[in-house]
Parts: C-alpha cells; structure tokens; sequence
C-alpha cells in the first residue's frame, strides 16, 4: 500500500511523536508498504511561540494535496493537529477522502502549562479537528476513555515498541555509573510540561542526572546546581546511560504515552511516576511504583528486579505497533478516486 503520513514533529525535534512515526514507518517499509512523509522539512517554518526549537511549517492544502496525490496515495494518516495537519485535514474533506488521526499529546494540558489556558477551550479545537477522521488512534486505554468522554467516539488502539538497542546487555555508561548511588535518571525533553522540577525537587539520596535537552534547561541547572546534565543522548549511548541508572523517573502528568519508559525497561531500569495517564497504561507493580508522593514513588522503585523489567519490555515491539496503525488506516475506495 501507498501510505502518505502527514506531521508536524519531525527531526531534527526529538521527541516521542518522531521516534513513534520514524519506526513505525520502517517498520511498514520492511514490510514492502511505500511511505511518503510529509513534514516540516518540506515547506518554509517559523519558530513556535514559547517554544522556537520546533518549527511550524506553512504549507496551503492545495500543495499537500498535490504531493499526496503525485505519491498516488492509497490511504492518509494525519498524524499532528499543526498547520501541516490542518492543511492536510481540508484537502482530504474537500474530495471526500478518508483520513486517520492520532492522539500522540496532551495538547489541552501542554497548552494549559505553556500558557495558563483552560484546557477544555483547547478541547473543542482537539475535537473539531478529530472529529472527520475514520479511526482516532490512541496509545493507551487511559487516552482512548479521554477521548471517548471529550467525544470522540472511533477511537483504535495504537501501541508503542522497544528499538533492538535497548537491552540489559551491553555497555554501561561509565559517567554515569560512577556517580554516588543510587543514580535517578530522567530522559526526555527538557520543557516545562515534563514537570522535571518535582523530580529535582524530591527528597531523596543519590544522584539525580537529566538526559535530553530543550527550553527550560538552562533555567534548572541554575535552580538544581547538584543535579547532571548530561544534554541529548541516542542510540547506544541512551541505552548505556538507563543501564548505568539504578531507577528512571517519569515526573511527567502530561504525556500519552511515554517511550522512555518501556526503552529503560527493556534494559533492566524500574520506573518510578506519578498515578497518572501513560504510568499507569505501562507499568505493573513489578516494574514500576507510582505514588502521590514522587519521594516514596523512588523508594520503592529501587527495591524492585531488573530481570523483571527487562523481561516485560519484550511485550512491546514496533512490528506490533506498525501491524495495528495498519489496521486502522482507511484506505481510498474506487469511489473515492472517481
């Protein structure tokens, strides 16, 4: 099949909307489907408000249509509410096409972090756009019951996947391994809507080091001097840091999903969160503590077994993730070409 995926994250951002959208894709391209994507590195940006590392591309309907169609497109999967997607979303409605969304972001509590606005104005703007899609795709239960309860009736289960490099085995990053213990590892954007504040803040003993990078960095590593900040790390060399690390900490209450936790996972690092949507969709009792409390949530996140963790990872692959967005999209019928 001829897939043409629209977005407005992707690299060089490095978030968990690229990393879903750039695996899954070879994961469809393995298996003989053709992918066009159509992102940001196709059309003039400008810097986002509050936030100028990622670029909103300005593209008219009438040019994504004209690649899309020049692909020869057999089904289309809209996968950010941005401009691209906007575009994207009328030049399928104005020819009667089928498209499918995603719901990769908490956009309503990402907006209301950024900028003090009440999260259900955002809302109705998630659910105008939602709303014409043939199948909303969602990554956990927890988003799935949001939208539904927001109305947001066709929503399909997308999961996520572990990439091979993150296993137990291998190398363990050695400056992150020889700082005092226990070492309390956080991956991810460094942005205020992490929330990376309660986790530097907690009252714990050990190590506290921050992997990733973005906006508010410079702001907590002046208000956390004793913290580590390790900038953005990939591949092998982020596999090595959640080996070295005796627990990953996921202060976020925002985010869908959260990748970084099943990638620490899967290589033997328990996760301690928050009782919140994407924590409490991904971790079990054995393989991560959420609590109230992100103190106690750490506590008792170390007592628990790397082998454990390791071995529940393995239930998530990004053949299983492509093999489900398949089975959502709405491909074009004869009627719909005519």
């Amino acid at each position: 099949m001829r897939i043409a995926i629209v977005t407005d994250a992707w690299a060089p951002q490095v978030n968990g909307v690229v990393r879903t959208l750039e695996n899954v894709a070879a994961e469809l391209r393995a298996g003989g489907h053709e992918v066009l994507i159509v992102s940001p590195a196709d059309a003039p940006s400008v810097p986002c408000p509050t936030y100028p590392e990622i670029r909103l591309a300005l593209m008219l309907p009438t040019t994504i249509g004209r690649r899309i169609a020049a692909f020869g497109a057999e089904a289309v999967h809209i996968a950010t509410e941005g401009p691209l997607g906007v575009a994207a979303r009328r030049w399928c409605r104005s020819r009667g096409l089928p498209f499918t969304t995603a719901y990769h972001t908490q956009f309503p509590d990402y907006v209301a972090a950024r900028t003090g606005a009440n999260p259900e104005w955002i809302w109705r703007y998630v659910r105008w756009f939602h709303a014409p899609a043939a199948a909303v795709l969602a990554s956990t239960p927890t988003i799935e019951r949001a939208l539904n309860d927001h109305g947001l009736p066709r929503v399909r289960r997308w999961g996520r996947g572990v990439a091979p490099v993150f296993t137990p085995g291998g190398a363990r990053d050695a400056t992150i391994a020889a700082l005092p213990g226990p070492v309390l590892l956080h991956v991810g954007r460094v942005a205020v809507e992490k929330n990376i504040a309660a986790f530097l803040s907690a009252d714990v003993a050990g190590t506290k080091v921050v992997v990733g990078d973005g906006p508010a960095r410079a702001q907590l590593e002046r208000r956390f001097p004793e913290a580590v900040f390790r900038g953005a790390l990939f591949g092998e060399a982020l596999a090595a840091a959640y080996r070295a690390a005796d627990v990953l900490v996921f202060p976020s209450r925002t985010d869908t999903f959260g990748l970084v936790m099943i990638e620490a996972l899967a290589c033997g690092t328990p996760v301690a969160a928050y009782p919140v949507a994407g924590p409490v969709d991904v971790l079990t009792p054995e393989t991560g503590a959420m609590d109230a409390d992100l103190s106690v949530a750490i506590a008792r996140a170390l007592t628990l077994d790397r082998a454990t963790c390791a071995a529940a990872a393995a239930a998530f692959t990004w053949t299983a993730s492509a093999r489900q967005f398949l089975d959502a999209l709405q491909p074009f019928t004869a009627a719909h070409a005519a």
